[in-house]
């Protein structure tokens, strides 16, 4: 693994975030304006009517950057559930793989990352040469387990970093703070917050996990995902942007890290999935009230953040609230 810099929070100038993959897609989502975000909606695909964009469960967003001198970068962060979606939207929406600088994997489950060999496959030889997978930990690669009360877990894979290798995709750990060309990660995000990992995935502990040894002895324990990182920017003249797809450690929690490793107190913008449509609703109020303390200009919910959470968030924080489609573009630094 090459040695890390010494971590210094890069700046743009602006930054454009496209919905790539996400649940939904409506062609008829009206247009919408706000004083601190360009808003772009997709309806019909003018270069090809016989085909549409399509939704899925999980989360791909392609990232686009500008420097002061006028450099672009473009990262795509995160994969969707299944490479035919994200193959298919990738297409449609005009994107070229050649442009990326690399790609960016938020946590290790398969609705972020189950699109990935897929797209690989289908765009490597396009992608340059030394392109690289930065991943927030080891952890990304272990299998993961669902189940519940009523039924025995089944396995739900894992990323395969050999097969990520024999395609030429190098991937980079990122536990500490990470400085990309444009964005930065946050490395591990500190539990520093009332939040606490919902249920979800399960995994085969091991003593690495600080798990007790009767928590071992031959069952699955719940994971603490210690491999989740955030993506992040800072614009010029309007602050932090947080990108947190999926929330299992705790927006707040990944909003504050970034603040506290990029030395950028102003939060212009919160978006991503929060991982709230299975919090209980106390649990929700509780995130509503520190989120408003945080005071961003702009949240953008999307993926896991639940129809609970959104409604409340419509009621009491609605003039930085702004609903998002399959395809959206929002840009910030404008």
């Amino acid at each position: 693994m090459r040695s890390v810099e010494p971590f210094t929070a890069p700046v743009v100038e602006s930054l454009s975030v496209r919905v790539v993959v996400d649940s939904v897609f409506d062609q008829f989502m009206p247009k919408a304006t706000h004083p601190m975000v360009a808003i772009e909606h997709v309806g019909r695909i003018h270069s090809n009517l016989n085909s549409t964009l399509a939704g899925e469960w999980g989360l791909s967003l392609h990232l686009e950057s500008r420097n002061a001198a006028e450099a672009t970068t473009q990262y795509l962060l995160d994969f969707g559930y299944t490479s035919e979606v994200l193959v298919r939207n990738f297409g449609l929406l005009g994107i070229a793989p050649e442009h990326l600088n690399g790609l960016i994997l938020s946590h290790g489950h398969r609705d972020h990352y189950g699109g990935l060999p897929g797209f690989i496959g289908r765009y490597r030889d396009r992608m340059r040469d030394d392109l690289r997978l930065f991943v927030g930990g080891k952890e990304t690669f272990r299998e993961k387990w669902v189940g519940s009360r009523d039924e025995e877990p089944r396995s739900w894979g894992a990323l395969e970093r050999a097969a990520l290798q024999a395609v030429r995709v190098e991937t980079e750990c990122c536990n500490a703070p990470h400085a990309l060309k444009g964005p930065f990660t946050t490395g591990n995000i500190a539990r520093q917050s009332f939040e606490r990992v919902l249920p979800n995935t399960l995994i085969e502990p091991t003593s690495a996990d600080h798990f007790t040894d009767d928590e071992r002895r031959g069952r699955l324990v719940p994971d603490r995902h210690p491999d989740e990182h955030a993506t992040c920017y800072i614009v010029r003249g309007r602050g932090l942007v947080v990108i947190s797809s999926c929330s299992h450690c705790g927006v707040i929690n990944a909003i504050r890290t970034a603040m506290a490793v990029s030395g950028v107190s102003k939060l212009h913008a919160v978006l991503g999935g929060f991982h709230l449509g299975v919090a209980p609703p106390d649990y929700v109020e509780h995130t509503i009230v520190e989120l408003k303390a945080l005071r961003p200009d702009v949240v953008i919910p999307m993926h896991c953040t639940g129809r609970n959470f959104i409604g409340k968030l419509r009621a009491e924080m609605p003039d930085q609230l702004i609903d998002w489609n399959t395809g959206s573009r929002f840009t910030f630094g404008v």
